[in-house]
């Protein structure tokens, strides 16, 4: 079968969640957990549920979903069990438009699965069961028959295989490379990560994670963007949650803030959604960071407001017609 052409193609992971929202979650203040907070609920009792989403998850998925949803050709790789929940992934994914020719199903291990536990701040502890997608390798992807402008890289399960692999394709074939790693990549440490940094064109983690890969605080912005700018070619971008976010390509520093956010339903996915949403709008506009950052803030304050890894994602329409999305304070700093 003759493989179409794709304008981007999302790696990682894919999940099926079930999030349940209830009034008696509670969190407390504890520093015996590493964030000074805990989600508690009282044991040995039964707790009623407020509200119950099913849906499905995973970064690649999510992700794929909001180029889809722009606009763009989009296929994603990712590993499932060929099981009812891998039914239902593709089957979701598939509704958005997105191929799943390349959405690979294990006949041993089931499906990854998530519990998300949501405090009604929309604060959230996701209980996390990777199954399928820890057997992701990078043998099994047939980097020959992808062609694409734009690979997105988010979570690999600490297979740096994936990576080296990604890559190599990408310089065959002109590819574009963005890179949104998970824990277990971040964690094998910023000296095993640094020869895939300089190659990738895009690089998005949040304040937390560059203060733990960096070993500096993520108060000291231009500290951090100073040794990014130094291990990637490209743009590196660090979000702040509601503090907002800052990008560079080594030039420039960019520094925006973020849409206000009306009723906030749940957070689950906004960082897919403004990783997507940021290279979607590079893809748009030819590198136009300025658009790059309104477009990925739009999409997780809009994702934010909705229930869902992927409630809300904005269309290429929903973005462009309304005025919400407009006006957006981006402060540029030559370097």
């Amino acid at each position: 079968m003759e493989t179409m052409a794709y304008d981007v193609i999302t790696i990682g992971s894919a999940t099926r969640d079930t999030l349940l929202k209830s009034a008696a979650f509670k969190v407390m203040k504890s520093q015996s957990f590493a964030t000074g907070k805990a989600l508690a609920v009282e044991l040995g009792s039964k707790i009623g549920v407020d509200e119950v989403f099913y849906g499905t998850g995973g970064a690649a998925t999510n992700t794929a979903v909001t180029f889809a949803r722009q606009g763009f050709r989009t296929a994603l790789v990712a590993r499932v069990g060929d099981d009812v929940l891998g039914r239902a992934v593709a089957d979701e994914v598939e509704k958005e438009g997105v191929g799943v020719e390349w959405l690979l199903r294990d006949a041993g291990t089931p499906t990854g699965y998530s519990v998300i536990l949501e405090h009604e701040s929309g604060e959230r502890t996701i209980l996390a069961y990777r199954g399928a997608n820890e057997k992701l390798r990078h043998e099994d992807i047939p980097w020959d028959d992808i062609p694409c402008a734009w690979m997105y890289l988010s979570s690999l399960s600490g297979d740096l295989g994936i990576a080296k692999a990604a890559l190599e394709s990408a310089g065959r074939c002109g590819t574009r490379v963005v890179w949104n790693p998970g824990g277990r990549d971040l964690a094998l440490g910023f000296e095993a990560l640094s020869p895939f940094l300089k190659k990738v064109n895009v690089f998005i983690v949040n304040q937390e994670e560059a203060a733990k890969l960096l070993g500096i605080s993520y108060d000291d912005v231009n500290a951090v963007f100073k040794k990014f700018d130094e291990a990637i070619d490209g743009i590196a971008v660090m979000t702040q949650g509601p503090g907002g976010v800052y990008a560079s390509d080594g030039k420039t520093l960019w520094k925006a803030g973020i849409f206000p956010e009306q009723a906030v339903r749940d957070r689950t996915g906004a960082g897919d959604a403004f990783g997507s949403g940021f290279t979607a709008g590079l893809m748009r506009a030819n590198g136009d960071v300025a658009l790059a950052l309104r477009l990925g803030s739009a999409n997780a304050t809009s994702k934010v407001e909705h229930m869902g890894a992927k409630g809300g994602l904005l269309t290429r329409q929903e973005f462009d017609d309304d005025p919400r999305w407009r006006d957006f304070s981006i402060e540029t700093i030559a370097l």
